[in-house]
């Protein structure tokens, strides 16, 4: 599996079969956890509205439990990522280094995570241990502390398997427990004051990074490290990453990416491809046209540019190369495809912009706002994929034209129920309270076509696997966003947000020349930092800023997530490129050739959603 992606490899029942049983009962223990919180999640906002409108009652205390279901889901989801070795790193020098080099990078990388995983777990004891005697009830004389207890678990459990997922033998395992204890020692015991040794540690920390160190203990890492060197508490660290992934909105997002595996787990990639090919496959670039759309589909209901890649690239691929596209020209479509659906509700990156904005940066800013903000560039960049993939396809012979309206009617007809989703999606929206539940009634719709409409996923076969593949990515973006907003906070703490504006204010004086400016740095920030980093550390930051330049909030959002998108595809380590990398069989270099002209193209999509305002602001207006 790439070291760029959580997605791709999957638990394998042969594999679970093959272990001691004490660790067949962990893994199965841990599985079905997760299981049951994501379908606690799930169903506990739906039985909410059916009480409400039935019985005009409700759930005691549902919100409050769906919100602390996330945190379980997150820190359990982390540990099995950490038991499968697919926590995100994106580490350029691991893909680079062969034979012995590459173990010990492995190993160092490895042992420096276990070190951060460690102090995290030591920093999340004692913050459970303060919450302790404030007394505090979640639900049903249920302590708020007794839930807060899975945070050092859960830290615990990643530091003790990356240690043993540091190398597949005992001598590689020995050396990456001694890199973890090394780390814990100097930073226990310093030989020097720490403020003095906070820059060499965060030098080693880089070093860690770019070896293969996990995203969210390079965040978490340097978060800690600024709290030591100016010897302040890190218990702010566990005690942000419990106020995020608390957070009333926040559970929004596993759910919805719930719905989205029950859609590309089952059979709905072949049907809505046969759909877009009855449609648009008799025009010249036709296939090009169905990539861009079942793409975009399917990355805005999974929020993971690597599930759209994966799944699809086995079904689009073969499609490209029987229309005579070019295997550079598919390669290169396929990659610069897989995340056009970011824009398009109810994808993640939007709901957590507007979330992260609110609580770090106090906009005044809705989910609603951004899912309509989002649809006007989202279909621009679109077409200028689909226009790009007209121009590199060859042309059609005449009796290759001919539109069938009976296959056209029968491929909407098989697909009719996959193709209501963003309808439901938008509907639930529109009409129940919160997003929450909008996504709770989606993720149900979804649970039905795939189980009891289409029969794609048999309920005790299947559904346990995709619940816990979904809890497994979900899991792991959440480790990175609820570290991260720890290091968010050492920035604030220090004025940074401050005098970033007072600088800026005072050194550009045009907006335009600020947006184009900020187009530089995000295209920057997108081919080197994790989208959901980039949202939970950059967004603080960029929110005062935009405000102090007079922008439109919803715009500003729009622009950075565009942005993000691009940087998907930006050398050297742009998700994308590493995902095609390892799906397609490519070397790097022959990928980013491939996509180069795909850059370009949606870099003048991105020019002309920053330049061209209304494109954003039209539609949140209108539906004030």
């Amino acid at each position: 599996m790439s070291d760029a992606s959580m997605a791709g490899h999957e638990v394998a029942p042969a594999a679970v079969r093959r272990l001691p049983p004490w660790r067949q009962c962990l893994l199965q223990g841990e599985n079905a956890l997760i299981v049951t919180a994501l379908a606690a999640m799930m169903a506990l906002p739906v039985i909410e509205i059916a009480l409400r409108h039935l019985f005009k009652t409700g759930i005691s205390g549902s919100s409050a439990i769906v919100q602390h279901l996330t945190l379980v889901v997150g820190m359990l989801g982390g540990a099995i990522a950490a038991r499968e070795s697919r926590l995100l790193a994106l580490s350029p020098a691991r893909t680079l280094l062969r034979g012995r080099w590459k173990s010990a990078a492995h190993a160092f990388s490895s042992g420096f995570g276990a070190a951060v995983s460690f102090f995290l777990c030591v920093a999340s004891i004692r913050y459970v241990l303060a919450m302790k005697p404030l007394g505090k009830i979640l639900v049903y004389g249920i302590p708020v502390w007794i839930i807060q207890l899975i945070l050092p678990v859960g830290f615990g459990l990643v530091a003790l398997r990356l240690v043993w997922r540091g190398s597949d033998t005992w001598s590689g395992r020995g050396a990456a427990l001694g890199v973890a204890l090394l780390m814990a020692g100097l930073a226990l015991w310093a030989p020097l004051p720490p403020e003095r040794m906070m820059i060499p540690a965060l030098g080693v920390l880089v070093i860690a990074t770019l070896l293969g160190a996990p995203v969210f203990t390079a965040l978490g890492g340097a978060a800690l490290i600024l709290f030591w060197g100016n010897e302040s508490p890190i218990d702010a660290v566990p005690l942000k990453h419990y106020s995020l992934t608390t957070n009333d909105t926040l559970p929004s997002i596993p759910i919805f990416t719930l719905a989205g595996y029950f859609l590309a787990e089952g059979g709905a990639s072949g049907r809505l491809v046969r759909v877009f090919q009855a449609l648009v496959g008799q025009f010249r670039g036709g296939p090009a046209i169905v990539t861009a759309l079942v793409c975009a589909f399917f990355t805005s209901f999974t929020g993971a540019s690597g599930v759209t890649i994966l799944a699809l690239g086995g079904v689009l691929m073969p499609v490209l190369v029987a229309a005579r596209y070019s295997e550079r020209s598919a390669l290169g479509l396929l990659t610069g495809a897989g995340s056009l659906g970011m824009l398009f509700p109810p994808c993640l990156p939007l709901i957590l912009y507007a979330i992260v904005a609110n609580h770090s940066a106090h906009a005044n800013l809705t989910i609603k706002e951004m899912f309509l903000g989002g649809i006007g560039p989202g279909v621009l960049l679109v077409i200028l994929t689909a226009w790009w993939g007209v121009r590199m396809g060859p042309k059609l012979s005449p009796e290759r034209r001919h539109f069938d309206p009976r296959e056209a009617w029968a491929a909407l007809w098989a697909a009719k129920w996959e193709l209501l989703i963003p309808v439901v999606a938008i509907a639930a929206l529109f009409t129940v309270p919160t997003t929450v539940e909008a996504a709770a009634v989606t993720a149900v719709y979804a649970l039905l076509v795939a189980t009891v409409i289409h029969r794609d996923l048999h309920p005790l076969r299947d559904l346990p696997r995709v619940m816990t593949e979904c809890g497994l990515l979900v899991g792991g973006v959440l480790l990175i966003l609820g570290v991260a907003l720890g290091f968010t906070h050492y920035l604030v703490d220090t004025e940074v947000p401050s005098r970033l504006v007072e600088w800026s204010t005072s050194t550009i004086h045009s907006k335009w020349l600020f947006l184009l400016g900020l187009n530089l740095v995000l295209l920057a920030v997108g081919g080197l930092v994790e989208i959901y980093a980039a949202i939970v550390v950059v967004v603080p930051l960029l929110v005062p800023i935009g405000v102090a330049f007079g922008l439109d909030p919803v715009h500003l959002g729009i622009i950075f997530l565009a942005n993000m998108e691009l940087g998907f595809l930006a050398p050297p380590v742009g998700l994308n490129l590493l995902l095609s990398s390892y799906r397609f069989g490519k070397p790097m270099f022959e990928v980013i050739r491939a996509v180069f002209p795909m850059l370009l193209v949606l870099l003048l999509g991105v020019l002309l959603i920053t330049y061209f305002p209304p494109l954003t602001t039209f539609l949140p207006r209108f539906f004030k």
